[in-house]
């Protein structure tokens, strides 16, 4: 029975039956953190072999006869970037292969287009005035805080079941020249793991900016993340872009950082020659050379993409019933209350949660008492402003399937009775 259909009584009946639960949960001392998507220490132990792979009488020479040991090869290291080429769907020259962390080279391409133009005839964007971005919502918090860094005026745009919102996408983008971009999570989306449809994909390959500079920043982090066996598919944005004669627009970027290990990775991106060469300018200054060493690593533990896939089943097979765990309870426990809607997805890190509007916070600062982490109400939008309150991220991997069960009963528990207290307030 819906919350809505309940009577004042049934409400307040219900609303003590839950804090009495809640107070029993409280007593436990728990401490659980479902706060970000992290690997769990099963999924990293999937990697120790890499640790072997190179040993003190190893030859750290590539193929081509580099030295991994010593300067050079800022671009990376060609077996590392072929790797990376598979990944994307690219030509293995177009890829750049940098350090750890996708989100360093995310936040460095948008700071070499601050302080300089790939065109004679455009300014930086530092000396853009009221400069904007464009940020499919709810999205990803890290990518919000970059260009929240840099001083952008930051467009929330609704994330429909296809992808962004591309008829508002167009029309703003068309008319206003001080829009420089647009952050893109597109298969698996990070929260609502949504994969963007064929007809998306090509609507943002022609699209036809005011800014000549407009990039699309197309952060391709969960392109071989599976977590049923029934995967998405996503077209690649680089071929259409071909078609159209917009191949400027698109950057990739991707990274192993929830391949292999979280903050030991290699990370990549992939551009036109345009782009490129720009970004590569940067490099040449800002650094004599990654840590080819650990690209070498990556390259000879996996061997070629096929065994990259092979080891993202058996990722698979750990966060395959973890997603499920949270799916049933979500059903089971809120299905037929009415006070919440998520998402089911096929991969990625997240399942997001609509809870009832105007008691995210509230869900939040409850599970916290209770003893769960959650990532905080309002992370999903820019300026950690919700402006219905209601969407939460629930991140599944790092518990273990007990501590996962438990969180999610607590979670559920916390949503029904942040619902029951909004309800009463009518």
């Amino acid at each position: 029975m819906s919350y809505e259909e309940f009577s004042k009584n049934q409400l307040l009946d219900e609303l003590n039956n839950l804090k009495q639960k809640f107070e029993e949960i409280k007593a436990k001392g728990l401490n659980l953190n479902m706060a970000r998507g992290k690997p769990s220490p099963e999924q990293l132990d999937l990697s120790m072999g890499m640790l072997d792979v190179i040993t003190s009488e190893s030859d750290c020479h590539t193929s081509l006869g580099t030295d991994c040991r010593n300067y050079g090869n800022v671009a990376g290291i060609d077996e590392c970037k072929h790797l990376f080429g598979d990944m994307f769907g690219v030509d293995y020259e177009s890829v750049f292969v940098g350090g750890n962390a996708s989100l360093t080279l995310m936040f460095d391409a948008i700071s070499c287009f601050m302080t300089k133009s790939p065109y004679e005839d455009t300014k930086p964007w530092y000396e853009v005035k009221d400069r904007k971005f464009l940020c499919p919502v709810p999205g990803y918090d890290r990518h919000f805080g970059i260009t929240g860094y840099y001083g952008f005026e930051m467009i929330p745009i609704p994330m429909l079941e296809t992808g962004p919102d591309m008829d508002m996408i167009e029309e703003l983008v068309s008319k206003d020249s001080s829009i420089k971009g647009i952050w893109c999570v597109p298969k698996y989306s990070n929260p609502t793991g949504i994969t963007y449809s064929d007809e998306t994909v090509r609507r943002f390959a022609s699209l036809k900016p005011a800014a000549k500079d407009f990039r699309i920043m197309w952060d391709n982090a969960y392109c071989i993340h599976d977590v049923t066996d029934t995967p998405d598919t996503l077209l690649n944005i680089v071929d259409e872009c071909k078609k159209t004669g917009n191949e400027d627009l698109p950057i990739l970027f991707c990274s192993t950082s929830k391949i292999t290990f979280s903050g030991s990775g290699v990370a990549a991106l992939s551009a036109s020659p345009l782009n490129y060469n720009f970004l590569l300018d940067r490099y040449n200054f800002q650094t004599i050379s990654y840590d080819k060493i650990n690209m070498l690593r990556h390259a000879r533990f996996f061997k070629d993409y096929d065994g990259l896939l092979k080891h993202m089943d058996k990722h698979k097979e750990i966060l395959k019933p973890k997603f499920q765990v949270v799916i049933d309870k979500l059903t089971d426990e809120l299905g037929d209350k009415n006070i919440a809607n998520w998402t089911n997805p096929n991969g990625g890190y997240f399942v997001s949660v609509d809870v009832f509007p105007g008691t995210a916070k509230r869900v939040v600062a409850l599970c916290k008492e209770a003893g769960v982490t959650l990532t905080g109400a309002g992370a999903t939008f820019p300026n950690g402003n919700d402006p219905q309150d209601s969407n939460i991220r629930i991140a599944p991997s790092f518990p273990n399937i007990d501590e996962l069960s438990e969180a999610m009963d607590i979670f559920c528990i916390c949503t029904k009775l942040a619902a029951c207290e909004k309800l009463l307030e009518k």
